[in-house]
C-alpha cells in the first residue's frame, strides 16, 4: 500500500530527512506534499532528490524549479543550490557568473555552504574578478561556523603564508579540525602534517579515513602523491587509493 499524508499532516524538514535516509520513495511522496504545501524545507529537498534522483525520477531542470522555488521564499541552502546547478549546468547551461551572484546572497546572509562555494570562485576567478583577499575573509568566516571544508583551506592559507602572515600552529589546529569534522581533505592535510612529526600510525588512521570519503579527483592526486612518501607504509596506501578510484569510477553515480 503506498505511503498517504494528508495535507494538515505535513512533515517538517528534519522529519522529511530521517525518512529519506530510512525509506527514500516513501519519503519523496511526503515531500512532494510538503512542496506544494509551501514547505520551504520540503520544496528544497524535493529539488534535492530530483537533482539525485533519489526515491524519484531525475529531473534535473525541475529540481531547478524548485530550488527557485523555495530559494525565492527565503530557503539559504536552496539559494546555494542555485548556484551549484548554474555552476555545473545541472538543468541549465553552466553560467559561472550567476552561479557566483547565488552564492554571494547565500553567502551575505551567512549561510556557511555559500560562503565556501563563493569564496572558490573568488579564488578562482571563476564568475567574478579574483579576489585572494575575499576568497580567504570568506574561508576565515565559514571555518569559524565550523564548515570543515572551510577550515582545511584557511588551513592552507596560513601554512602557505599566501595573503596573510605564515602561522603554521594555527594551520595545524585548523587542519586537524578540519579532520576531525570529517572533511577528507583535511584528514589528508591533518595527516601530512602527523607524518612530517613521525607519528606514523596517526597519520594512517587519518588517511585510510579519507580513502573512506574522498571523491574522484581527490582520490587520483592523492595516490600520486602517496606514492612518493617518505614512510614506506605510507607509500603502500597509494595502492588503495588507486583501487578506490577505479571502483568509484566505474559505479553509475559517478559515471
Amino acid at each position: 500500500m503506498s505511503y498517504r499524508l494528508r495535507r494538515e499532516e505535513v512533515l517538517d524538514g528534519d522529519q522529511l530527512s530521517a525518512m529519506l535516509a530510512e525509506s527514500p520513495a516513501r519519503a519523496a511522496q511526503a515531500i512532494l506534499i510538503a512542496a506544494k504545501a509551501g514547505n520551504l524545507d520540503g520544496q528544497a529537498l524535493l529539488g534535492q532528490i530530483l537533482l539525485e534522483g533519489q526515491g524519484i525520477a531525475k529531473d534535473q531542470a525541475l529540481a531547478l524549479r524548485w530550488f527557485g522555488i523555495a530559494a525565492n521564499g527565503g530557503h539559504l541552502m536552496a539559494r546555494n543550490m542555485l548556484g551549484r546547478c548554474n555552476e555545473h549546468g545541472w538543468g541549465c547551461v553552466a553560467n559561472a557568473s550567476t552561479a557566483a551572484r547565488h552564492y554571494r546572497q547565500a553567502a551575505e546572509a551567512g549561510l556557511d555552504w555559500g560562503l565556501y562555494n563563493y569564496a572558490n570562485l573568488l579564488a578562482t576567478g571563476r564568475g567574478v574578478v579574483e579576489d585572494q583577499m575575499q576568497a580567504l575573509a570568506c574561508y576565515r568566516r565559514a571555518a569559524e561556523m565550523g564548515h570543515a571544508k572551510s577550515m582545511n583551506l584557511l588551513g592552507r592559507y596560513l601554512e602557505e603564508g599566501r595573503f596573510c602572515p605564515v602561522d603554521p600552529l594555527a594551520a595545524v589546529d585548523w587542519y586537524r579540525r578540519a579532520a576531525e569534522g570529517g572533511d577528507f581533505r583535511g584528514q589528508f592535510s591533518y595527516a601530512a602534517v602527523l607524518a612530517d612529526q613521525g607519528q606514523i600510525e596517526a597519520a594512517l588512521s587519518w588517511l585510510r579515513q579519507a580513502l573512506a570519503g574522498g571523491n574522484l579527483k581527490f582520490l587520483r592526486v592523492a595516490s600520486e602523491s602517496l606514492s612518493n612518501a617518505v614512510h614506506p607504509e605510507i607509500r603502500e596506501l597509494a595502492t588503495d587509493y588507486a583501487t578506490r578510484f577505479v571502483e568509484l569510477d566505474i559505479e553509475p553515480n559517478h559515471l
